[in-house]
């Protein structure tokens, strides 16, 4: 099985400015996902996909092979699917190709190598070929409310919401971290989310997403009580 790691870094965040080269516990945010990556002895290459000049200079410092990102896949639409797609394509054209692509998002610093290994080991060619690591809700998700025009709240899934916990199956989420995909079906879906899915379950505690300041400080409170492997 031949494996590639996909590591997209764009450097245009909004919502937390800079955040792929933010300082944390001593590192850039960036250099935890490349060093869980390398550590799983599992990838063929590690690359780490940017338009920004100092994320690709700080990912070449931890170890990972760089890609720079074409303006039309570094915008605020732009989409990670695209990104991975894209480099495949520029991969197949120097001769490499793979079974099975793993994309690593770099706003999870407490993700650790024995996650990305798991999460990987689920795709099995024509049995699942497309598996993530996923996590609980904080809250239920049915009882989701949405506000409507005139301000009022009203339950997004009324059907559901009354119902008694009991009855409601149990349900997980996307914890915004690991995806593996098996190659020619990513190829063919365009999608992390294929028709034979499977999921890797990872504690909250490692499952922060970094996208605003408040993330960054819950992550930064979890690392200094667990550590970070």
């Amino acid at each position: 099985m031949k494996m590639i790691a996909v590591i997209p870094a764009r450097g245009g965040s909004k919502r937390l400015r800079r955040k792929n080269v933010l300082d944390f516990e001593g590192n850039p945010i960036i250099a935890y996902t490349i060093e869980a990556a390398k550590k799983t002895q599992l990838f063929e290459r590690i690359i780490v996909s940017s338009e920004d000049r100092e994320t690709l200079e700080i990912a070449q410092g931890f170890g990972a092979e760089i890609s720079v990102r074409p303006t039309s896949l570094a915008t605020d639409t732009s989409k990670v699917v695209d990104v991975c797609l894209h480099l495949l394509d520029m991969e197949l054209d120097q001769g490499r190709s793979y079974d099975i692509l793993c994309c690593l998002y770099t706003t999870a610093p407490l993700r650790n190598s024995g996650d990305i290994e798991n999460t990987v080991a689920l795709v099995q060619s024509g049995q699942c070929d497309f598996a993530m690591a996923v996590t609980q809700y904080d809250f239920p998700p049915v009882q989701a409310l949405r506000q409507s025009t005139d301000g009022f709240l009203q339950p997004m899934w009324p059907e559901l919401c009354y119902q008694q916990s009991q009855q409601i199956p149990h349900l997980l989420v996307d914890n915004g971290s690991t995806y593996a995909v098996s190659v020619p079906e990513f190829i063919n879906v365009k999608s992390f989310y294929g028709p034979t899915l499977k999921g890797y379950f990872m504690p909250r505690m490692r499952s922060v997403d970094i996208d605003v300041a408040e993330d960054l400080e819950i992550a930064r409170l979890y690392a200094r009580e667990t550590g970070i492997d």
